[in-house]
């Protein structure tokens, strides 16, 4: 099962591997067993650091260093793109 990629605002100029239709989010699905955390997507497309702001899997506000498994949802904001985020815990 492949890992589900979105791409928000600028980050769409970074990727070259695959081929992209029009829209926002660009949204594409990877399949590659070399990818086991967040870090691994972003070499692979060559997205520094320095160029994102948020970075959510499966819905959840995490970092580079999250585990990412087949079936995931990765979605990744640039810089310009900031959110104001707060995990707001449901009762």
């Amino acid at each position: 099962m492949p890992i589900l990629i979105k791409l928000y605002g600028k980050l769409r100029e970074n990727v070259r591997v695959v081929d992209l239709e029009k829209g926002l989010p660009v949204t594409f699905n990877i399949e590659d067993g070399s990818i086991h955390f967040v870090y691994d997507i972003i070499e692979k497309f060559v997205i520094s650091e320095g160029e994102l702001s948020h970075i959510f899997v499966n819905g959840k506000y995490c970092g580079i260093g999250k585990e990412v498994k087949d079936g995931d949802r990765v979605g990744l904001f640039p810089k310009n793109m900031a959110l104001l985020f707060a995990e707001i815990p449901l009762e």
